[in-house]
């Protein structure tokens, strides 16, 4: 590997902020100015911030106008996924069956992203990340994700049907297999090909005759989607909507979430929490408790070793499809991919010697 990719792939996932600041505020004070020369008074730029994403995000606010939320892509990828943000986002506020639910969801100002200057304007809904929330206040997790899980399972009834999923299944799993084996070159060869190829049957014979709720499902519901108000973080908003599908396996929405928050909470990485589970074939009592409170896990339910790794599998997907940088990064590839396709291949391995010992040949 040529020493320039070897660099790039021990640097953070997020450049230091101490030194993008000054080049971030010139370029919002420009996208504003590019606003304002549409005739559209938006207010001043403020907290301009870069994201995993490869978006810089900044709010627009002033005296008499409401506050907006800037989104300027700096990837062709970013761009493409402001262009599903957007067609999702206008999708769902047309659909009446959500009917008040729609309150939670930004309304798209603008939508500009073929020109020299690409962007998405949106207005900001009120309240904090649940991320900033549970850094401040971690006693409140229990009541944050009761009220997160509750207000997406509302989506997901209002939304879905519940059927056998066995013909979708290729559709939720090889196109996000092939995004790591396309991003990821320790997916590509050796132990880790022969990983996807195992969790690849693994998943498409776990799904095969399971009947689900599937719904317009979210794609990344975790503590920072949501916006909460409140002393006790009443939920106030559901944002980047760039991975929802119309006809999603629903009940991921609300593992991604009981999964992250340990995360963030704990501080190990997903790819170890997920690891953890495949090992001992269940998820934590707590995490089984509030998964069964929201009704997204039955207490006896079967494959939720499959769910867990279908839900780890679009979570990380996600994050190579969006930012190149998250495959360059040997610092997360060993953290959140390799743990896991490790203890997938080990597992199988057990369970085809333990068939063997059983029904010997």
């Amino acid at each position: 590997m040529p020493l320039a990719a070897e660099l790039r792939g021990l640097l953070p996932l997020r450049p230091a902020g101490a030194l993008t600041r000054p080049a971030d505020v010139l370029t919002a004070r420009r996208l504003a100015d590019s606003l304002h020369a549409d005739g559209v008074a938006l207010g001043q730029p403020a907290g301009a911030r870069r994201t995993f994403s490869d978006l810089l995000v900044f709010r627009l606010s002033g005296d008499g106008v409401p506050a907006m939320l800037v989104k300027h892509p700096r990837s062709s990828r970013a761009i493409e996924s402001l262009a599903r943000e957007c067609d999702v986002v206008r999708s769902l506020a047309g659909d009446e069956r959500l009917g008040a639910w729609r309150r939670l969801l930004p309304s798209i100002e603008r939508c500009r992203l073929e020109e020299p200057l690409p962007l998405l304007v949106e207005s900001a809904l009120p309240g904090v990340e649940g991320d900033a929330l549970l850094r401040r206040s971690p006693h409140l997790a229990h009541p944050v994700a009761a009220s997160a899980l509750a207000t997406i399972r509302a989506l997901h009834r209002a939304t879905g049907r519940t059927q056998e999923v066995t013909e979708l299944a290729s559709d939720w799993v090889r196109p996000r297999l092939a995004a790591l084996a396309d991003e990821v070159r320790w997916c590509r060869e050796g132990g880790g090909a022969d990983a996807l190829l195992v969790l690849r049957q693994l998943l498409e014979r776990e799904l095969a005759g399971r009947r689900l709720l599937v719904a317009w499902t979210h794609g990344d519901f975790h503590p920072g989607n949501v916006l909460l108000t409140g002393r006790q973080g009443a939920l106030s908003g559901v944002i980047d909507w760039a991975g929802a599908l119309p006809d999603g396996p629903s009940e991921l929405d609300c593992l991604t979430f009981v999964l992250t928050l340990r995360h963030r909470l704990g501080g190990r990485q997903l790819g170890r929490i997920v690891a953890d589970a495949v090992r001992v074939g269940a998820l934590p009592p707590a995490d089984r408790r509030l998964l069964a409170e929201a009704g997204a896990l039955a207490p006896d339910a079967p494959g939720e070793t499959a769910l867990t790794l279908l839900t780890w599998l679009w979570h990380v997907a996600g994050n190579v499809t969006k930012s190149a940088r998250y495959g360059r990064s040997r610092r997360w590839i060993a953290q959140n991919v390799v743990p896991v396709l490790t203890e997938v291949a080990a597992r199988e391995a057990a369970d085809t010697r333990d068939a063997r010992h059983f029904h010997p040949t």
